[in-house]
Protein backbone atom coordinates (compact mmCIF):
# COMPACT_ATOMS: atom_id res chain seq x y z
CA UNK A 1 0.00 0.00 0.00
CA UNK A 2 2.70 2.57 0.49
CA UNK A 3 6.40 2.86 0.08
CA UNK A 4 7.64 3.59 3.05
CA UNK A 5 7.18 5.58 6.70
CA UNK A 6 9.58 7.95 8.09
CA UNK A 7 8.99 8.76 11.69
CA UNK A 8 10.87 11.94 13.16
CA UNK A 9 12.39 11.07 16.60
CA UNK A 10 14.37 13.53 18.26
CA UNK A 11 16.40 10.85 20.50
CA UNK A 12 17.55 8.14 18.42
CA UNK A 13 18.92 6.10 20.70
CA UNK A 14 15.78 5.53 23.34
CA UNK A 15 13.98 5.30 19.60
CA UNK A 16 15.80 2.27 18.91
CA UNK A 17 15.81 0.92 22.42
CA UNK A 18 11.89 1.06 21.89
CA UNK A 19 11.73 -0.14 18.09
CA UNK A 20 14.17 -2.89 17.51
CA UNK A 21 12.62 -4.93 20.25
CA UNK A 22 8.73 -4.42 19.17
CA UNK A 23 9.64 -5.04 15.70
CA UNK A 24 11.44 -8.70 16.23
CA UNK A 25 8.54 -9.17 18.07
CA UNK A 26 6.19 -8.62 14.88
CA UNK A 27 8.58 -10.32 12.62
CA UNK A 28 9.75 -6.97 10.45
CA UNK A 29 13.04 -7.93 9.50
CA UNK A 30 16.02 -5.00 10.42
CA UNK A 31 17.63 -3.42 7.47
CA UNK A 32 19.71 -0.95 8.45
CA UNK A 33 21.51 1.76 10.73
CA UNK A 34 23.41 4.73 10.01
CA UNK A 35 23.99 6.16 13.08
CA UNK A 36 26.34 8.99 11.85
CA UNK A 37 22.85 10.33 10.33
CA UNK A 38 20.97 8.87 12.48
CA UNK A 39 18.36 6.48 10.61
CA UNK A 40 17.37 3.13 10.74
CA UNK A 41 14.86 0.99 9.00
CA UNK A 42 12.91 -2.16 8.79
CA UNK A 43 11.22 -4.03 5.93
CA UNK A 44 8.57 -6.16 5.54
CA UNK A 45 8.80 -9.75 3.99
CA UNK A 46 8.80 -11.09 1.91
CA UNK A 47 8.82 -8.03 -0.58
CA UNK A 48 11.81 -4.72 -0.07
CA UNK A 49 9.02 -2.86 0.86
CA UNK A 50 7.46 -1.03 2.39
CA UNK A 51 9.69 0.23 4.93
CA UNK A 52 9.64 2.01 8.05
CA UNK A 53 12.15 4.68 8.87
CA UNK A 54 13.08 6.11 12.30
CA UNK A 55 15.45 9.35 12.15
CA UNK A 56 16.60 12.79 12.56
CA UNK A 57 14.08 14.38 10.28
CA UNK A 58 16.23 15.71 7.06
CA UNK A 59 15.66 19.44 7.63
CA UNK A 60 17.42 19.04 10.76
CA UNK A 61 15.08 20.73 12.25
CA UNK A 62 14.05 19.46 15.93
CA UNK A 63 10.88 16.82 15.91
CA UNK A 64 7.53 17.71 16.57
CA UNK A 65 4.86 14.52 17.39
CA UNK A 66 1.79 15.55 15.53
CA UNK A 67 -1.37 15.09 16.81
CA UNK A 68 -4.13 12.32 15.33
CA UNK A 69 -0.66 10.64 13.58
CA UNK A 70 -0.75 6.66 13.68
CA UNK A 71 1.06 3.53 12.30
CA UNK A 72 -0.48 0.67 12.76
CA UNK A 73 1.56 -2.80 12.18
CA UNK A 74 0.36 -5.97 11.11
CA UNK A 75 0.37 -8.36 14.14
CA UNK A 76 -0.78 -12.10 13.44
CA UNK A 77 -3.42 -12.55 16.22
CA UNK A 78 -5.08 -10.72 18.68
CA UNK A 79 -2.45 -12.38 21.46
CA UNK A 80 0.24 -11.13 19.28
CA UNK A 81 -1.43 -7.52 19.63
CA UNK A 82 -1.46 -7.72 23.29
CA UNK A 83 1.81 -9.30 23.75
CA UNK A 84 3.53 -6.44 21.51
CA UNK A 85 1.54 -3.85 23.35
CA UNK A 86 2.82 -5.29 26.86
CA UNK A 87 6.26 -5.27 25.15
CA UNK A 88 6.23 -1.47 23.59
CA UNK A 89 5.09 -0.16 27.18
CA UNK A 90 8.10 -2.29 28.98
CA UNK A 91 10.29 -0.51 26.66
CA UNK A 92 9.12 2.69 27.21
CA UNK A 93 6.39 3.44 25.47
CA UNK A 94 3.16 4.72 26.15
CA UNK A 95 -0.48 4.10 26.56
CA UNK A 96 -3.58 6.66 25.51
CA UNK A 97 -5.93 3.38 25.15
CA UNK A 98 -5.75 -0.23 25.68
CA UNK A 99 -5.65 -2.47 22.11
CA UNK A 100 -9.08 -2.93 20.55
CA UNK A 101 -10.44 -2.70 17.52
Amino acid sequence: MFSHIMVGVSDFKRAMAFYTPVLQALGVQFRFLEEDRPWAGWQSSPDPRPLFLIGRPHNLAPHHPGNGQMVAFLAASRQQVQDVHALALAHGGTCDGPPGW
